[in-house]
């Protein structure tokens, strides 16, 4: 099964060192060979490390691990802790790990050579347990202004399924203005999966990646030359990133900054450029090995240890809002008046909550009861509500303006007087207006004073 990140058998969209998150509880019986271990891993990496010069700097520091009695050790966990700690000292390497995993070393053993590579065809538990993921395509969503929303957490390739799911995806964003794809928690995957969905915004035939694996193999992959649900080129796109944005998402990141087919909102993705393969070692161990380098063809570079930086960096958790702005403003540019008003109204609602405006008074002091609507602070939020209706968030976007989150193009402006507003005027998206003043503080009431009633009108 073709993937870049490390993990067994089903390698999408799991943490950049699973193989080591998957160690293996040690019995109270078991004994380890960290001699036998060691050196079974030093022959792994002689033949298959994709650095030639970095191999003789591994053999090294086992070799030294060794000499100093640092593996001699009875518990198999303690021992893999320790064998990583020495290979990352030296080679940095996200991909490369070692976890005691006698079932996984078990089954590496028993299959004929290469099924542990990275393009070895997908099992049948690889099929299923990409079905029960929907093939990494985990949410789709309409945002305001027809902007399409994917969240990609593995680019999972198991068969003509994986395509079947991506195409729906596919097909869905094809429908927007825009297109906003999720990566930020996607671990990687397959090369496959990534070139079936870059294709969507490539001509055909273009040359995108190109893999070194080992002295004679090399391989490069174009855009597809058909698509069942046809091609974006053009449309805006954005790509959502962060530091857990990791090796074939890496590969479809690049792609998209290198033939500036779109723009990439968020943080620095993770730097895990290399393919792996898996190999049983001797005691019950899996080794995860990094086998291939992947290059680019829109900048002939690979991106191990560097990552894809974003072109507009902010912190991950803003990322999505910050895409929906550029993206209503791109749509906005050339966009009918009335569309482009709301949109417009939509962008600077999504920009207040990215980045708060500062308000002339605390906002505690525009909460008050104002005829029958009322403005209560919750949370550190501004509520809005009008007797008997629903409470309705409201942002900030001037020093004392507020715009309905649920409804931008509605706003209120307080008039204050010293530290309190004394009052607002409401414009509905209608255009109508409505003002209203500060309620006096009520008197304490009477045994007859009768009982308020809630107002008929309408929300707002």
């Amino acid at each position: 099964m073709k993937a870049y990140v490390t993990g067994l058998f089903l390698a999408a969209a799991l943490p950049l060192a699973p193989v080591a998150a998957t160690a293996q509880p040690a019995s109270t019986a078991a004994t380890v060979d960290g001699k036998a271990a060691v050196a079974g891993i030093r022959h792994i990496l002689s033949q298959n490390y994709v650095l030639p010069e970095v191999r003789p700097k591994l053999d090294a520091i086992l070799a030294k691990g060794l000499a100093e009695g640092r593996y001699a050790v009875s518990d198999p966990n303690i021992l893999a802790d320790r064998i990583n700690q020495d290979l990352k000292s030296v080679a940095h390497d996200k991909h490369l790990s070692v976890a005691y995993d006698p079932a996984g070393s078990t089954e590496l053993a028993a299959q004929p050579p290469g099924a542990g590579d990275d393009d070895a065809p997908p099992t049948a538990a690889d099929i299923r347990a990409a079905e029960r993921r929907n093939h990494g395509i985990v949410q789709m969503k309409l945002l305001p202004g027809n902007i399409r929303y994917i969240e990609y957490n593995g680019f999972v390739w198991a068969g003509p399924d994986a395509a079947k799911a991506i195409d729906q995806a596919m097909g869905f964003l094809s429908s927007g203005d825009a297109a906003i794809i999720d990566l930020r928690f996607n671990g990687g995957g397959s090369p496959e999966a990534v070139q079936y969905m870059i294709s969507h915004f490539l001509a055909p035939n273009r040359p995108i990646v190109t893999f070194h694996m080992g002295a004679n193999r090399v391989n490069t992959l174009s855009s597809l030359a058909a698509l069942p649900t046809g091609r974006m080129v053009g449309k805006p796109l954005y790509v959502l990133t962060s530091g857990m944005t990791a090796s074939a998402a890496e590969e479809f990141t690049g792609h998209v900054a290198g033939f500036k087919l779109g723009e990439i909102i968020g943080e620095n993705t993770a730097g895990a450029g290399f393919r792996n393969a898996f190999f049983a070692v001797p005691g019950g161990f899996v080794i995860s090995v990094s086998v291939g380098r992947a290059v680019l063809a829109s900048t002939g570079k690979d991106w191990e240890g560097v990552g894809i930086a974003p072109t507009d960096p902010v912190p991950a958790a803003k990322a999505l809002e910050v895409a929906q702005v550029h993206a209503m403003r791109k749509i906005a540019a050339t966009a009918a008046s009335a569309e482009k008003a709301l949109l417009d109204a939509y962008a600077v609602v999504l920009s207040a909550q990215v980045d708060p405006v500062t308000t002339a008074l605390p906002l505690s002091a525009y909460a008050g009861q104002f005829g029958e609507r009322s403005v209560t602070l919750e949370n550190g939020q501004l509520m809005f509500q009008r007797n008997g209706a629903p409470k309705h968030p409201i942002v900030a976007i001037a020093a004392n303006q507020f715009a309905f989150q649920d409804e931008p193009y509605e706003q209120l402006t307080f008039a204050v007087a010293g530290n309190s507003a004394t009052g607002f005027e409401l414009v509905r998206s209608d255009g109508s207006h409505v003002t209203a003043s500060r309620n006096p503080r009520p008197a304490a009431p009477s045994a007859s004073a009768p009982i308020p009633r809630p107002s008929s009108g309408g929300a707002r």
